[in-house]
């Protein structure tokens, strides 16, 4: 039994591991937020006194509304075995329509729209808080301005290239160092609200309120950059599976939101009594002495925010890939401790590439910021329509209550997607262009496997009357076993009918291996393997995976032995259908999805690395398919 010591010392070690990796992207929204509110934003608002006090008011409520009830309180306890994040609140939502194919389609839809959503963020989310954290140099020296993209740009290749390495000895720095970010954003925000107490007044809902009442037009034009205060709220939900929800509780509540509202109220103070201060009134809160070394501690702050996001990223790749949605790619685990710690070659540098283009093309965080708002919005409401499917149909919630909540919610999101719809014009576009591409790929993906099985399906022989007639009329067995993988565990693999065709014989022992992606994160190694034993030295065997379950075929093969099936590793061979695909015009999807397709599935990891099949035992036998 573990002292109480004990459980409150691994709890602080998790809150702050849980400060590190979790509030990255919230924590240096301050770098730019007031900024583009009132500067450079593409419909600033007129800098006074109330549009200021309305702003506050705004930010305040929005960090309480959106992260503190909607994420901490709700969306957090809508958790996949312990897991969060859209593609977890996906499949948790998935299994509320079994059954029902149209609401099914629906929930895919959702969360397919909410995963491309989510990249686009993670394409604008490092270039935006590296680039904001690097302008700082400006301020510092006005002779530097030249030099921010090129130092942008070496900051997150460098930030990119160590992806491989792994973020374990990386991220024993995190926890400190975001602990001192946070410590100085609060120190210097109050530094700035002593200047100028009255500030508080914002903390009254009120003023959001009056604000709205006096000039609507502007505090709805406003609400496209208040957005930017609660960027990286989902990131909270994502992690919870790392990390629980009481760390993330503790560390929102106890030190990450006061900070916060400390530091925004700071440079409201600041920029009332110096309205030429608005240029950048979050390092204008620092003493001059002081701007180097928090130039240095911002582009931390911000790399650590990139790290999170790319993490992420291959979390959610990971995730799509073994529910379906994303075609075979190749991973590899960076930790031998931690299972969650891998690193996705073509997802990193896709991201990367994208990146450096968005901070070449957009040149600046305040342009930026116009492309910001709508993917982060659209991620918000998306999460907020499958957080009602799991209150109602998972939770047992009445349709009254369930609706009450999420009309609140949306409403709320919906506002702030609507303000960011007028910045589509001016980088707004990229997000939904990106969403669109990624959607367009991911459905196809989708759509393309589901034909591909169910033509192989159709044109299967059904397993049973072939086991008979193998009975009936033997062929030469040989020594040995043959492992055939099939996704339709009813049918005859055609793997199996080639190497009969042209081989003549089957082996003494022949396993029919099918391989199940469940919508749950974990599978238990009791629920792992499920064996069937047939007539005539046939095996039927099942293994099941969570979707963040890692796949290794001979290890859980192992686990055979214990239902009475032997594999020995140097008696096995692996058999596997390679098929080669043929667009037709008569079936389906429209003929140049059905050509990116066929593009995604060529360019696929391989079967024998996804399931770590030694290579050397590995049989491919090829057929033409039509689709």
């Amino acid at each position: 039994m573990s002292s109480p010591t004990g459980s409150k010392s691994k709890l602080s070690v998790l809150t702050l591991a849980a400060l590190g990796v979790v509030f990255g992207d919230i924590g240096t929204s301050p770098l730019y937020t007031i900024k583009e509110v009132f500067s450079v934003s593409t419909h600033p608002v007129p800098l006074t006194e109330a549009n200021m006090y309305g702003i506050l008011s705004l930010i305040v409520w929005a960090l309480i509304m959106v992260v503190s009830v909607k994420y901490v309180a709700f969306i957090m306890r809508a958790d996949n075995r312990g897991e969060g994040g859209i593609m977890a609140l996906l499949a948790l939502a998935s299994q509320s329509a079994e059954g029902n194919v149209q609401k099914r389609k629906i929930i895919m839809t959702l969360g397919i729209l909410g995963a491309c959503m989510f990249y686009a963020d993670g394409m604008i989310t490092p270039a935006i808080s590296v680039l904001s954290a690097i302008e700082g140099l400006e301020l510092a020296a006005p002779i530097l301005h030249p030099m921010i993209l090129p130092i942008t740009l070496i900051v997150l290749f460098g930030l990119f290239w160590t992806q491989s390495k792994g973020t374990a000895l990386v991220g024993a720095f995190f926890g400190p160092i975001m602990l001192l970010w946070f410590g100085t954003l609060g120190v210097l925000g109050f530094l700035g609200i002593m200047q100028n107490p009255s500030i508080l007044h914002a903390l009254n809902p009120i003023y959001a309120i009056q604000f709205f009442a006096v000039s609507p037009w502007i505090a709805f034009v406003g609400l496209g950059a208040v957005v930017l205060a609660v960027t990286g709220a989902e990131a909270l939900y994502a992690d919870m599976g790392h990390f629980g929800r009481v760390p993330i509780r503790l560390a929102w509540f106890g030190f990450v939101l006061p900070a916060l509202i400390l530091n925004y109220f700071g440079q409201g103070a600041l920029v009332l009594l110096d309205p030429n201060s608005i240029k950048n009134p979050f390092y204008l809160l620092a003493p001059a002495w002081m701007l180097y070394p928090l130039i240095i501690l911002a582009t931390m702050a911000a790399v650590i925010a990139s790290q999170a996001v790319i993490t992420g990223a291959f979390s959610v790749s990971r995730q799509a890939l073994q529910l379906g949605f994303l075609p075979r790619m190749h991973v590899e685990h960076t930790s031998e401790n931690e299972e969650g710690q891998i690193y996705m070659p073509r997802v990193n540098w896709g991201l990367m590439l994208a990146v450096m283009v968005l901070v070449v093309s957009f040149q600046s965080s305040g342009n930026l910021a116009a492309a910001y708002g709508i993917a982060v919005t659209g991620d918000m409401v998306i999460t907020t329509l499958l957080a009602g499917f799991v209150f109602h149909s998972m939770w047992g919630w009445s349709k009254l209550r369930t609706g009450a909540l999420v009309i609140l919610f949306l409403t709320i999101d919906i506002a702030f997607f609507s303000a960011n719809v007028l910045k589509i014009p001016d980088g707004g576009w990229v997000p939904l262009v990106l969403g669109i591409i990624i959607f367009t790929l991911m459905l196809t993906w989708k759509t393309g496997r589901t034909m591909v099985y169910t033509r192989l399906k159709n044109e299967a022989m059904e397993l049973a009357p072939f086991i008979e007639a193998i009975g009936a009329h033997p062929p030469t067995r040989v020594p040995g076993n043959a492992i055939f993988m099939t996704p339709n565990p009813d049918g005859v693999p055609h793997a199996m009918l080639h190497n009969l065709k042209h081989n003549k014989v089957l082996h003494e022992k022949v396993v029919i291996l099918t391989v199940k992606f469940l919508d749950y994160p974990h599978t238990s190694l009791e629920e792992r393997v499920t064996l069937e034993t047939l007539p005539h030295e046939f095996y039927k065997v099942t293994v099941h995976y969570g979707f963040k379950d890692d796949p290794d075929l001979p290890r859980d093969l192992a686990s055979c032995r214990e239902q009475g099936l032997v594999l020995e590793a140097m008696d096995t061979s692996y058999f596997i259908g390679k098929e080669i695909l043929i667009a037709s015009e008569k079936f389906g999807m429209a003929t140049w999805r059905k050509k990116i397709f066929i593009g995604l599935f060529r360019s696929a990891e391989t079967i024998t690395n996804q399931f770590k099949l030694p290579p050397n035992r590995v049989v491919e036998l090829g057929s033409q398919l039509k689709i």
